[in-house]
């Protein structure tokens, strides 16, 4: 079948594979290229999945922390001149904290003339890609982090057994690290107990299939695959990933001891992470 040149550029930015092993994957998946990208990954050639693919449009993250409640979005332009641009900076301080004024529930579409206003001094086009807005109660703290020019921005909220917490300095430090380690290790879920069975069966078949390939017996490749599986979650999820200050200590096993050393209890609840242009759900 014809198989179009934008397609196969596509699927090599997504999966990082050369040109003509893509081009192969889509003919074999008759021009689908989520059947393709399983191939590429069955075959090994692509990467089973952590984050969404590459970013493809300039823009920035704008994050606030006020009155109780922490708001983190995603503008996208056209052009990186753009990005840097006053009116947009200005655009994006100002929809944080009319998102803060709104709360929990608002919408993309909620700031359209406020955008639409932008669009027209500028003269390039904006959108408002996304953006979340968290409600932090006296046992929660929030933090935030915005890397480099904008292009990742996190969120985190942190469970306090005790309201005192949140002015410890302890506490706020550790908290500020797993922001931190966010932004670096962008995890896809929070916990295992997350993770969605199709997604934890579709990489199952991948790793069976490579794993086929390796001619072992049918109980040898079964502990294959489940220790593949066991890295690729340790990888995906946020307690499981090693620490970016420590690579020898999971998360979970830094929260473990910072609750031993201030005698409480700090979990994280949840947490936002946005790259510009990454692809959505």
């Amino acid at each position: 079948m014809d198989i179009k040149a934008t397609d196969v550029k596509a699927l090599r930015e997504k999966t990082g594979a050369g040109m003509m092993d893509c081009k192969n994957a889509l003919v074999k998946a008759n021009g689908d290229s989520a059947k393709a990208e399983k191939i590429l990954k069955e075959l090994g050639l692509a990467a089973a999945q952590k984050r969404a693919g590459r970013a493809t449009k300039e823009g920035r993250v704008f994050s606030r922390i006020q009155d109780g409640k922490g708001v983190l979005l995603e503008l996208t332009c056209e052009t990186d001149f753009v990005a840097k641009n006053k009116e947009f900076l200005a655009l994006g301080e100002s929809l944080t904290e009319l998102a803060i004024d709104k709360g929990p529930g608002v919408k993309p579409e909620d700031f359209s003339s406020q955008v639409q206003d932008t669009v027209g001094k500028i003269k390039e086009n904006i959108t408002l890609r996304r953006l979340q807005v968290m409600e932090v109660t006296a046992n929660e703290l929030i933090l935030d982090y915005i890397h480099g020019e904008g292009k990742i921005g996190v969120m985190v909220k942190f469970n306090l057994s005790d309201p005192s917490l949140r002015e410890n300095p302890r506490v706020r430090e550790v908290a500020f690290d797993l922001t931190l380690h966010t932004a670096a290790f962008a995890p896809l879920f929070l916990t295992r107990d997350q993770v969605a069975e199709s997604y934890i069966k579709e990489q199952e078949e991948i790793f069976t299939k490579q794993a086929e390939k390796l001619g072992k017996p049918e109980k040898v490749l079964k502990g294959i695959v489940q220790g593949k599986m066991n890295k690729h979650l340790a990888e995906i999820c946020f307690v499981d990933q090693p620490f970016v200050r420590d690579q020898n200590l999971k998360v979970s096993k830094v929260l473990d001891e910072l609750n031993k050393e201030i005698g409480g209890q700090v979990r994280i609840d949840a947490y936002l992470y946005y790259k510009v242009g990454e692809e959505l759900e």
